[in-house]
């Protein structure tokens, strides 16, 4: 079947489609990892986005459930050179065709990526639409100019859990854990430490998590506009002084906003498994898994922050510690699902940091 991609400057490509056959909206952004599009196209971080991959061949190796970040497929359609009917895996399931059609999000294939991402880098991220079947491109390039900006939208509250929901690990620390949009990737890094933790709301009451009594408290990933997220920049207010904490990608530009500093949308964001990070505790640079079209503004920083790290890109705030309090915070994803796992230490600072304050 056909199908077509159009963007909000006019752009307008044909193709085939797969997956559901169905017409998306949504803010479209590339994605450089080579593997890793199963957990890509399950990560709530991408809610409200038309996912691209920039290497051309995807689905080569099919699709296994147990690498699912979270309980389903999150884009709101998927773009890609050149899809694989026909995997080749001992621990393929499904295809990317049937995964797209299983929760309803359409695909299209057999467009120039290559053209689409060298237009994103020079304009930045752009509103998008895909129009499966007979498609009309003044149509279709009117809906993707007339939709919300991401900016506009509340997508947090679509991807959270809705009320408390324990996990025990078997272990001796109790973390709450503000779900914005998790990957279960971070859940399970915190487990095999031993952590037992607590899912919330992103809305949830700071006083109610006070009740539970927690060692710690651990801000998740998520998508969209931070300043949006009000209910959880409120809840870190008022437990950032009283509790260890820890945020990842949207946690952590949420945990600046609620200090005082801004944040601000980057022309095309980082999405991929090779942005270089630079340590300035140990001058090493780690190469790191991220998602993410907001960063935090260095400038508004309060005094009592310090910059841990930086994206080596583009000079980006990648890291934060408060020098008063326990409290740290990281731009990129240190649980990869995919990518590299030179930033799983992250995770053992938090631990630590818990143990020493408990």
């Amino acid at each position: 079947m056909k199908a077509a991609l159009a963007l909000e400057d006019g752009t307008y490509v044909e193709g085939r489609a797969f997956g559901a056959e169905k017409d998306a909206l949504g803010e479209i952004v590339f994605c450089t990892s080579m593997t890793g599009y199963v957990e890509a196209l399950t990560d709530p971080s991408y809610k409200g986005q038309i996912l691209m991959m920039t290497y051309p061949l995807i689905g080569n190796y099919g699709v296994t459930r147990e690498d699912f970040e979270s309980d389903g497929v999150k884009v709101e359609g998927f773009v890609v050179r050149e899809l694989c009917k026909h995997p080749s895996n001992w621990r393929s399931e499904i295809s990317v065709d049937e995964l797209l059609r299983e929760y309803n999000v359409p695909g299209i294939e057999g467009v120039d990526t290559r053209m689409l991402t060298r237009k994103i880098r020079i304009y930045g991220s752009m509103k998008a639409a895909i129009g499966v079947g007979d498609v009309e491109k003044e149509d279709l390039v009117k809906k993707a100019v007339e939709q919300p900006s991401i900016s506009d939208i509340d997508l947090v509250d679509k991807v959270c859990v809705r009320e408390a929901k324990r996990l025990d690990a078997g272990g001796d620390l109790e973390v709450v854990l503000v779900d914005c949009g998790v990957k279960m990737s971070i859940v399970r890094q915190l487990m095999k430490r031993g952590v037992n933790i607590t899912l919330v709301p992103y809305d949830y009451p700071a006083d109610k998590i006070m009740e539970m009594n927690p060692d710690g408290v651990f801000i998740s990933n998520g998508p969209g506009d931070p300043v949006r997220v009000k209910p959880a920049i409120e809840t870190i207010k008022r437990l950032v002084d009283k509790l260890p904490m820890a945020g990842i990608c949207l946690g952590h530009q949420l945990t600046a906003l609620a200090l005082g500093a801004k944040t601000f949308k980057l022309k095309f964001g980082h999405h991929g498994s090779n942005q270089p990070v630079k340590d300035f505790e140990t001058g090493r640079v780690f190469i790191s898994s991220q998602n993410h079209n907001f960063a935090v503004d260095e400038k508004t920083l309060p005094k009592n922050i310090e910059v841990t790290q930086i994206n080596l890109n583009d000079n980006t705030v990648e890291g934060l510690v408060h020098k008063d309090i326990p409290l740290i915070t990281v731009q990129y994803h240190p649980e990869a699902g995919p990518g590299p796992h030179d930033t799983y230490f992250f995770f053992d600072r938090f631990v630590d940091m818990v143990k020493e304050y408990r």
